[in-house]
């Protein structure tokens, strides 16, 4: 794939920038990580400058987002799962990838369209469920674009400080991402557990009142 990547940009340069990353925003699995920092390392060997590496990549991210946008304000999220169910061999996809922007969105409100940005993989399917929830579309622009602009220009940079080690640099993001979503994982876990405890006192009103007196 990155022989892919390097073959597209030296080809099509700026276009071919824009045209990668708004594809790895509708199929989040092609790696923006490899996209951005081989692009700041390009901008050191080639004609390409970083200003245009940043706003070609963020003018991709932008329109990337915004189909994904249109696609959760045509059908609802459990539609959505549907659809990746079925067709998540090719879109490189999980149900599970579409029910965790759906938590992020839930937990975070319109913020998390702007925080989604800047993780992988949520970054992309973020905008799914802010179309979903009927998130007013200047907002949904503005926060996009400007976390999509902070995302590009730190890799985009940063590849270029890195020079030829850039792939360095995508094996630290691989464990961002882990991180990331170690997290997401934990809160998931430990908002189902809350919840699942709530039902079962509700259920149960004379275990809360123990519960109570053994406080006290």
């Amino acid at each position: 794939m990155e022989q892919w990547i390097t073959e597209t940009m030296g080809t099509f340069g700026y276009f071919g920038i824009f045209l990668l990353i708004a594809l790895e925003n509708l199929f989040p699995p092609i790696p923006s990580e490899v996209i951005l920092t081989l692009g700041g390392f390009m901008t050191i060997t080639s004609a390409l400058t970083a200003a245009g590496v940043i706003a070609a990549a963020t003018a991709g991210s932008v329109l990337g987002a915004v189909c994904l946008y249109g696609a959760g304000k045509l059908m609802s999220m459990e539609r959505l799962k549907s659809v990746v169910a079925r067709y998540g061999g090719v879109l490189r996809l999980k149900p599970d990838d579409i029910r965790k922007a759906g938590i992020w969105f839930d937990k975070y409100g319109v913020w998390a369209v702007f925080l989604g940005r800047l993780v992988p993989l949520i970054r992309s399917l973020i905008s799914i469920p802010a179309g979903s929830a009927g998130m007013s579309f200047v907002p949904f622009l503005l926060l996009t674009t400007a976390g999509s602009l902070i995302w590009n220009s730190v890799l985009v940079y940063v590849g270029a400080a890195v020079g030829a080690s850039w792939e360095t640099i995508v094996g630290y993001m691989d464990i961002y991402s882990t991180v990331i979503y170690t997290g997401l994982a934990l809160s998931i876990a430990l908002v189902g557990f809350l919840f699942v405890r709530k039902r079962m006192l509700k259920n149960d009103p004379g275990k809360e009142s123990a519960e109570i007196r053994t406080d006290k």
